[in-house]
């Protein structure tokens, strides 16, 4: 499977069980693997023919702005979907990382699989 992969995406979004969290965004960062669903760009160089980077980060800004989320777990498997429904990918791995969120924590967050990995 050809893959794309979008690694140090940082955005500042509310997210988390606590008060405090829905109030002050916090800066997340993400790291994403995704299937392209088909292998003719490697043959045409044409972007029509493969996933574009910018309309995907462009869908995921977007997506999380109109969204309120208490969980990583929920916004990693969210950001899948839309991979998987949107731009058709067969497999994607979401990797979210909250940054500095605790006293003596630098990073701390999770990982997710969708779809089949062929």
């Amino acid at each position: 499977m050809d893959v794309i992969f979008i690694n140090d995406l940082r955005l500042d979004i509310l997210i988390g069980v606590y008060d405090w969290e829905r109030k002050v965004p916090q800066t997340v960062q993400f790291d994403l693997e995704i299937g392209i669903p088909d292998r003719r760009a490697a043959q045409s160089d044409k972007l029509a023919d493969t996933m574009d980077y910018a309309a995907i980060v462009s869908h995921i800004e977007t997506s999380l702005r109109d969204n309120r989320f208490s969980l990583l777990e929920k916004v990693a498997d969210h950001i899948a979907q839309l991979s998987l429904r949107d731009f058709k990918s067969p497999w994607v791995k979401v990797s979210i990382t909250k940054l500095a969120p605790l006293r003596n924590v630098k990073r701390l967050g999770v990982t997710i699989e969708r779809g089949t990995k062929t």
